[in-house]
């Protein structure tokens, strides 16, 4: 395969990557990724940008209680007069 030829399957595979991720399958097992050394450093480099990123915004879980609060508020609320 020849340079240009990488470079465009490279730039399709690029242009695709973030649909591929986010369907939340292992992008290492892509063949380009497997076959390819650069895009495997991208994925790596993006990889890790994530992780760091997670670090730096951890998920917080809401309070149990917090669903019933809401389904509380939705039935008073289609108790008002002119509701529901």
């Amino acid at each position: 395969m020849n340079k240009e030829h990488n470079k465009q399957v490279c730039e399709k595979f690029q242009s695709e990557l973030p649909d591929l991720i986010g369907t939340g399958q292992d992008i290492y097992l892509h063949p380009h990724v497997q076959s390819c050394e650069l895009c495997r450093a991208l994925v790596d480099d993006l990889m890790t940008i994530a992780a760091a990123a997670r670090q730096l915004f951890p998920v917080e879980e809401p309070p149990d209680a917090l669903w019933e609060h809401i389904e509380m508020a939705l039935k008073e609320e289609e108790q008002l007069p002119g509701k529901g």
